[in-house]
């Protein structure tokens, strides 16, 4: 075939998804130019539409004063969609780059990656360095679904300081899976960024062509996000029951979810309590976070997370303070729940089949997602959406648990 005659191959047809193992360990290839995109999508569950509020709690959350920051798909609690992008290109390091996004975005129509630079960290309390103050702290660890408290729970951990000795009893065992975030650093270009801190819309999507340029960059750098790399849906979970007779979760199935995962915390008198939804002594503080789907499918048959299929589990009843506890100034508690998402790698050029092949990727891009939610424990939001009458007839503004929960 003569090269005029020859018709090139769509660039997106010859870029491989591997769905689960990291392409950059492919024949131990690593590629000079390396993506990480995190998605995330935070939510309150058990708070109603606050409609004509919403705008409101925008403001409260950043909204339209863009308070975005590299980091908050893992660490922020706030409400909403969030993105988080990396990129290490070895050719020529800490250069910006310009990402081509689907106006699906809402973003424009393209975005800046710039040199990150590191947030200033708060500075700790005053006192000499290396002083321990004295503390008594002691933990309760409940685990598993089910409306009753099982044999051998809980699983109690002391610890204290007096006079500077330390003294503990009992170990939180837990999983952990390693951090496999982006090692950002010097050469890395990140967004958001100092100059971009706009807030991701709720309705906004990544599906389409996302095209990465700048110097040294490949120019094969495209890529097509579908469905199964988009923001995943919020976490629709309800709650029955109370902490007097036991509260069983209830939430909609999400598509795009491997495996599902649920913490509480709370106070029992003098205690902290932490419950998990695993089958195991695990109290999950490794778990919270994105899982390779290696590590979600092992876990699922561990019984350490709920599979994709469950849709229910009941919290043992009497491990938090009963309403009785909270009207002598104790209070509920606070449950986080996780839907984990598909995780997926592209790659350029395509592995050969041949293992005796040449090969030499020129970069790969990895694109994670999850969903959670809290739900805040014992706290009615029935009447979030109630109006209450005047005595002219008219009705008056809308009662609001917002009151009790931003100070207002």
């Amino acid at each position: 075939m003569s090269i005029k005659h020859f018709k090139p191959v769509s660039l997106m047809a010859m870029v491989v998804v591997a769905a689960v193992t990291p392409a950059a360990s492919q024949q131990n290839k690593i590629p000079k130019t390396q993506v990480w995109i995190d998605l995330a999508t935070n939510s309150f569950a058990g708070m109603p539409d606050m409609g004509p509020m919403g705008g409101l709690a925008m403001g409260m959350f950043g909204g339209k004063r863009g308070t975005n920051s590299y980091g908050s798909t893992r660490y922020s609690g706030s409400p909403g969609q969030y993105m988080d992008i990396a990129l290490l290109n070895t050719l020529k390091p800490g250069v910006p780059v310009e990402q081509s996004i689907p106006s699906g975005l809402k973003l424009g129509k393209s975005l800046s990656l710039l040199p990150y630079k590191e947030t200033p960290t708060r500075t700790g309390e005053p006192g000499s360095p290396g002083e321990i103050r004295d503390f008594k702290v002691r933990i309760l660890i409940y685990w598993g679904c089910g409306n009753t408290i099982r044999k051998g729970q809980p699983r109690v951990i002391e610890m204290s300081s007096q006079d500077g000795k330390l003294k503990a009893s009992g170990a939180m065992q837990g999983r952990y899976a390693p951090d496999r975030s982006a090692k950002i650093g010097p050469g890395y270009v990140t967004w958001p960024n100092e100059k971009n801190r706009q807030n991701v819309s709720n309705d906004a999507s990544t599906i389409g062509e996302h095209v990465m340029t700048g110097e040294k960059i490949p120019e094969s750098l495209k890529f097509q996000l579908e469905n199964n790399q988009d923001f995943m849906p919020k976490i629709n979970l309800r709650s029955a029951g109370d902490l007097d007779s036991g509260i069983t979760w209830n939430w909609q199935s999400i598509s795009q979810a491997r495996g599902y995962f649920m913490q509480a915390f709370g106070q029992q008198g003098d205690a902290t309590v932490i419950w998990s939804s695993a089958e195991t002594a695990d109290a999950g503080s490794g778990i919270i976070d994105y899982l390779p789907p290696a590590t979600v499918d092992k876990w699922i048959k561990e019984r350490v997370l709920l599979g994709p299929e469950v849709k229910s589990c009941a919290m043992p009843k009497g491990i938090f303070e009963t309403s009785k506890g909270r009207d002598e100034g104790g209070s509920g508690g606070m449950l986080r729940m996780v839907a984990f998402g598909p995780e997926t790698h592209f790659v350029y050029p395509p592995k050969p089949a041949n293992p005796k092949t040449p090969w030499d990727p020129e970069w790969n891009v990895r694109v994670r997602v999850k969903s959670s939610t809290i739900f805040p424990i014992g706290m009615d939001m029935s009447g979030m959406d109630e109006q209450e009458d005047g005595n002219d007839g008219k009705p008056k503004k809308k009662k609001s648990i917002l009151k009790g929960i931003f100070g207002g």
